[in-house]
């Protein structure tokens, strides 16, 4: 088993990470992984699943800061990636110095910039959609929106582009100016 600490034979699949103060965002940066094995425990993550560009088997183990909430804390496996939501115990809420509980940074695990928050970052900057610049994190609606992806069902009001119909100045079944005849090519 690969410890936060030491490597094995089995490689750590890429980890980023952010947190906000009720809450640490970790996605596991592991491509086709069907069946992961997930362990939460108080203070610690386990992973083990198979995926990536060779198909191999992934695995680690992290020993966290400090203590999450195995009930309320969620993943979802979006074929790309697998992303924790990982909630703090109220004793363990507020700004945490580190990730992992040993503070020598191990190779595989990196911060996500795009969904870090700061303690000094205010309500204004949070807003602007899931994991998005200035984006708050929700897996909840993240998990909403990847239910409708099936066959792109959920994508309701986009409208087909049969005839590009309801574009201004374009009805369906007229040609485009542009379309007129071109004078042949001279060699």
């Amino acid at each position: 088993m690969n410890k936060s600490s030491n490597a094995t034979s089995i490689p750590a699949p890429q980890v980023v990470w952010a947190q906000r103060a009720d809450k640490v965002i970790l996605t596991v940066k592991l491509e086709s992984c069907k069946e992961p094995t997930v362990e939460l425990k108080d203070q610690s993550l386990y992973f083990k699943g198979k995926g990536g560009t060779n198909n191999t088997d992934h695995e680690v183990l992290m020993e966290l800061n400090k203590e999450i909430d195995t009930e309320k804390s969620k993943y979802l496996n979006t074929g790309r990636e697998i992303v924790f939501s990982l909630m703090k115990k109220e004793s363990s809420q507020g700004w945490w110095p580190r990730l992992l509980k040993d503070s020598k940074k191990p190779h595989y695990l990196k911060t996500d910039f795009d969904k870090w928050r700061d303690e000094d970052d205010t309500d204004d900057e949070a807003e602007g959609g899931p994991g998005g610049p200035g984006g708050d994190f929700n897996l909840d609606q993240m998990m909403a929106q990847m239910g409708g992806m099936g066959g792109m069902g959920g994508m309701g009001g986009m409208g087909g582009m049969g005839g590009m119909g309801g574009m201004p100045d374009m009805p369906d079944g007229e040609e485009d100016s542009d379309d007129e005849d071109l004078p042949d090519l001279q060699a």
